[in-house]
């Protein structure tokens, strides 16, 4: 099959598109005919090493978590999913090797749900890790209840700004920080924007005198400390970009795969609760641009990869 993939660790110079073997379907998996997958910036980070401590590379190593497609064959243990149903998933293992940005992907029962029916696969693929991440923090780490107020770093982005729409949804105040052409994205998501910087904590201070209730951290750093300041009694920081953050008292949280998880985020998506952004689509085998623009920081919502299948036959 058709697939981005790297032999070495490096820059995206370091994808090369191309043949390779085709996944072997275990018994609790499904494979999956890919339609789309979305950029994170943990795939760059894969590719360039920074997860070597706890992520095992076997090269070639094929990148990416996030993917929409169908199903095509399911393992033999499988009767959640049938021939042609179509699923997302968020498609994490111990080890980096079989990633989603290929035509075909072995998916474990896992890691999968079924798609958004109002969703375009481009949208879906855009969901699940950066839902999950929201989700799982806002819900099980920050414990968000209605009527508390949320700070959200990179509002804007990804992750931001699936959770300033779970925020809103769960009942909290939301104030995002994000660039000022961003600032009527934010507002449009439900959430009050912010401009990050030198006098953050005085911005915010004049939202919510009290301070708040919890941070989201999606940035690390600078904004660890400055959020710190910003808690009100009780309240809770939490970061999925620097575990520094414990140093200040807060929880360092990454994603896990969690099936119900991601289907309830699918109900969510299919009540108009959250909407995926899209900035750019890219086809599969111009992946390295779409790391290139990842890398730049500077997206709103999501990147995403396409798999075009005119031509092609099946599996």
């Amino acid at each position: 099959m058709k697939a981005i993939s790297y032999s070495r660790y490096g820059g995206p110079e370091a994808l090369a598109f191309g043949e390779v073997r085709d996944p072997k379907v275990g018994p609790d998996a499904v494979l999956v005919k890919v339609r789309a997958a979305s950029v994170n910036p943990v795939d760059w980070k894969c590719r360039e090493g920074y997860l070597d401590g706890i992520l095992a590379p076997v090269f070639p190593v094929v990148p990416g978590w996030d993917v929409s497609g169908v199903v095509v064959r399911p393992g033999v243990a499988v009767s959640e999913f049938g021939v042609g149903d179509e699923v997302i998933g968020y498609v994490r293992e111990d080890f980096l090797s079989r990633g989603t940005f290929a035509e075909y992907v072995a998916a474990p029962l896992r890691t999968l749900a079924r798609k958004p029916r109002n969703l375009s696969f481009e949208e879906a693929a855009g969901l699940p890790l950066v839902g999950l991440t929201a989700y799982q923090m806002l819900v099980k780490v920050l414990q968000v209840k209605r009527g508390e107020t949320v700070l959200v770093h990179a509002a804007a982005g990804g992750v931001g700004s699936i959770a300033v729409q779970l925020g809103v949804h769960l009942g909290a105040r939301v104030i995002g920080t994000a660039s000022e052409s961003n600032h009527d994205f934010v507002r449009s998501l439900g959430g009050e924007p912010v401009v990050y910087g030198e006098g953050l904590g005085e911005r915010v201070r004049g939202l919510a005198p009290e301070g708040v209730d919890a941070v989201f951290d999606t940035v690390g750093g600078d904004a660890l400390k400055v959020s710190a300041n910003l808690l009100a009694p009780e309240g809770c920081l939490a970061s999925i970009a620097d575990n520094d953050v414990v140093t200040y008292g807060g929880r360092y949280y990454f994603v896990r795969p969690d099936a119900e998880d991601l289907r309830r985020l699918a109900g969510l998506a299919e009540q108009g609760v959250i909407s995926v952004h899209i900035d750019e689509t890219f086809p599969l085998e111009r992946a390295a641009d779409a790391h290139r623009l990842s890398q730049e920081g500077r997206t709103r919502g999501k990147i995403v990869v396409t798999v075009d299948w005119e031509s092609e036959g099946e599996a």
